[in-house]
């Protein structure tokens, strides 16, 4: 919901304002109504409203001090009994500049370039919010692995990532295994991690990862520790203490 609030140093002025705000847009909030500039700057630092309406000359901290010091923190709608301060309200990025006494018909005019000022500040801050979100995530699925190319011996082997059962790593070489095969690459577990889907691919040990539609059931060994085996292969995988949460269901357990 757009918030609001007014500051002018009249309590009629204030009050009227209020009266017409709340028959031309009722959907907005008006989060405070204060008498100076100190009090407006004091209510958009705390409660960041979509918009501040100023007047401009107030006791203290004029309407046009109150924009500078907080600009772009609130769209700005200033209101006065002057027109001399137009040119400098509106280089300070004022949506609008009103006369008093405001009407009906000229405020309407004002609270619709208001909302599409707001509509443009927050399809910009989503956008902004897209792109940060794409460049934090590593793990994009554009980025993620479909094909692992292997060698054993000789040999270069190609194998779909829907086909490899488990990745196991010792300290320089990383094991591909599929039902029918395996073949190894020169890549440790903690750089294939961010280039899989983490829903097909769990993480069970340091050096182990194994694909969760492979997992037949979970056992207990001896010491209480979990093993994972596989539907497809007959690969007895430990499950180390760190990863141990996922198996803590009586349903997997059973």
């Amino acid at each position: 919901m757009p918030t609001a609030i007014i500051a002018d140093d009249e309590d009629l002025q204030r009050a009227e304002l209020q009266r017409l705000l709340a028959l031309a847009w009722p959907e907005l909030e008006i989060a405070a109504s204060v008498e100076d500039g100190t009090e407006a700057l004091a209510a958009i630092a705390e409660l960041e409203p979509s918009v501040a309406f100023l007047d401009i000359r107030m006791p203290g901290i004029s309407g046009l001090d109150v924009a500078r010091a907080s600009q772009g923190k609130s769209s700005v709608v200033f209101t006065t009994a002057y027109d001399s301060h137009a040119i400098e309200a509106f280089d300070l990025g004022a949506v609008d500049y009103l006369l008093k006494p405001v009407t009906q018909a000229r405020l309407e005019q004002a609270l619709q370039r208001l909302r599409t000022r707001l509509e443009t500040d927050s399809a910009e801050r989503s956008e902004r919010l897209v792109a940060l979100d794409e460049r934090l995530r590593p793990n994009a699925a554009q980025e993620r692995i479909r094909w692992i190319s292997c060698t054993a011996g000789n040999l270069i082997k190609l194998f779909p990532i829907d086909e490899i059962l488990f990745f196991e790593s010792d300290t320089r070489y990383t094991r591909v295994v599929t039902a029918l095969d395996e073949g190894l690459i020169r890549m440790p577990i903690k750089e294939l991690v961010p280039k899989l889907d983490p829903d097909q691919f769990w993480q069970i040990r340091r050096g182990t990862l194994v694909c969760a539609r492979a997992i037949a059931r979970i056992r207990r060994d001896e010491l209480g520790g979990f093993l994972v085996e596989l539907r497809e292969h007959p690969a007895q995988l430990k499950v180390g203490q760190t990863h141990a949460w996922r198996f803590r269901s009586e349903v997997l357990l059973r």
